[in-house]
């Protein structure tokens, strides 16, 4: 799920993201703002904008649910129990709407292969349900399922928000060589996986259900290009670690982003912390 369009603007879900995770209020100047395009034509003029919540990160697509479900299962976060073999996963994520507003409350049902690729279809052992909470946040606990013939390795998992259609599909790994003969394998659905201590991995994917949201107001953008009396200037590419300074502050850039008015460092501390 990429955070930073190819014109090298930060996505807004992406924002969003980080403020939710930062455990802050959504930038109030990025509600109702339309995603930028991802790319360039041959001659460097941007295409139309996207959707409210497109940011190249179209409503999650859809899978084959495969033979293995069941319906019913538990409720609970967690799918690993004590002395489960495997490398333990953690997937984190939130679920979001077509605004890129949360969506609390979706229902996320998950099933899988245990470490050895087999599916328990007698019991509920790596089966399980949640909901997103107030944020449309959401983790699962489990480990990092086996392989299987004809499949490379993968999660399923149906997703509902309240009162509307079921999405159901399927979340895959980076750097599987069975990605490329897996006929069913979409690179649109890889997580972000990293290694964390103790052989541990997590993994990080966002849902967008095809939900309708009011996006509210948009913003008036500050005409003003250069920041007063500070080196931020909208325009300018702003790599993680870069410096500037705002009305007389100085900040750190947390994440690559073209700067543009209405994202000054003060406004979205998603982007930039006080130094």
């Amino acid at each position: 799920m990429d955070r930073e369009t190819s014109t090298g603007h930060v996505t807004r879900k992406a924002v969003l993201r980080a403020a939710l995770a930062a455990g802050m209020a959504a930038p109030a100047v990025l509600i109702g703002v339309p995603a930028l395009a991802r790319t360039l034509d041959a001659g460097t003029v941007a295409l139309p904008l996207t959707p409210a919540c497109d940011d190249g990160d179209d409503p999650t697509p859809a899978q084959t649910e495969g033979p293995y479900f069941k319906p019913n299962s538990p409720l609970r976060t967690s799918l690993a129990e004590p002395g489960t073999p495997g490398v333990r996963l953690t997937v984190s994520g939130y679920v979001f709407g077509r605004a890129c507003r949360p969506v609390a409350g979706a229902l996320l049902d998950f099933w899988q292969a245990d470490t050895n690729g087999a599916y328990d279809n007698t019991g509920f052992r790596f089966r399980g349900h949640q909901f997103s909470g107030a944020d449309g946040s959401f983790v699962l606990s489990t480990i990092v399922p086996g392989l299987y013939p004809g499949r490379t390795r993968h999660l399923h998992v149906k997703v509902q928000a309240p009162g509307r259609p079921v999405l159901t599909t399927q979340l895959y790994f980076p750097g599987e060589p069975r990605n490329n003969t897996d006929s069913i394998f979409d690179a649109r659905l890889l997580m972000s996986v990293r290694d964390v201590g103790g052989g541990a991995k997590e993994a990080a994917f966002d849902f967008v259900l095809d939900v309708p949201q009011d996006p509210g107001p948009s913003p008036t953008p500050t005409p003003t290009a250069t920041a007063p009396g500070g080196t931020w200037a909208a325009g300018t590419a702003y790599r993680a670690g870069d410096a500037v300074t705002y009305a007389g502050r100085g900040y750190v850039c947390l994440q690559a982003h073209t700067a543009q008015p209405g994202w000054e460092p003060p406004a979205v501390p998603a982007l930039w912390r006080a130094a």
